[in-house]
């Protein structure tokens, strides 16, 4: 039995470099680390976060079994939960500019093309919109709503979680802070810095912004 447990906890929202805190972790810790990716590589587990939507709960050892870390949505919604399940876990909140994550989530998440056609992600978007007008904003299209949601998100994360168990982290800050906060040496590669607003479109088919 596998008894890999969250290091790492991430409160922040998608668009704030998650996908690359995901391989940095991944490489620091030498064990996967979760993000929504994983919710569309196991479908199987969107009736696990459609519990935790619905009820607050889920079979978070389950969830993670095997990962060491968690970032991105649907993960960042759940800090609190997770928090309280993994009290050993660093929470990590990864932010950018209020305007540059609006830029960004707007031209990428919030507009990803064709899910409402594909039957096999009616469990998945059902899960998401939820979760969203629940723990965000329903107002994914609405600039100011957006902003206001997030900016709320991250001082709710900032009042609620004792600063000496919070790692603030933003794109540009590399390696050093997450080496320090889970006790690992700083690696002698560059920091991974992936999934762009342009390699989001060209990956989702949207065409490029200019």
């Amino acid at each position: 039995m596998n008894e890999t447990k969250l290091r790492v906890v991430g409160a922040g929202l998608g668009r704030t470099g998650t996908h690359s805190l995901k391989l940095a972790l991944e490489q620091l810790l030498g064990a996967p680390c979760y993000h929504m990716l994983e919710v569309f590589a196991h479908p199987e587990h969107v009736p696990l976060w459609q519990q935790a939507v619905d009820t607050g709960d889920a079979p978070w050892d389950e969830l993670f079994r095997g990962y060491a870390a968690a970032v991105d949505w649907p993960v960042g919604s759940f800090y609190r939960e997770l928090a309280d399940a993994y009290p050993d876990a660093v929470v990590l909140l990864s932010t950018r500019d209020t305007d540059g994550w609006w830029k960004s989530a707007h031209a990428t998440i919030f507009n990803f093309p064709d899910m409402e056609t594909a039957p096999e992600m009616a469990g998945w978007l059902r899960m998401v919109s939820d979760m969203m007008a629940s723990r965000f904003t329903a107002d994914l299209d609405d600039e100011a709503a957006a902003k206001a949601a997030y900016e709320r998100h991250n001082a709710e994360v900032r009042a609620s979680v004792p600063p000496e168990r919070l790692l603030e982290w933003q794109p540009g800050d590399g390696w050093k802070p997450l080496c320090d906060a889970v006790g690992i040496a700083v690696p002698d590669e560059p920091f991974p810095h992936v999934n762009t607003t342009a390699e989001f479109r060209a990956m989702a088919g949207l065409d490029p912004q200019t």
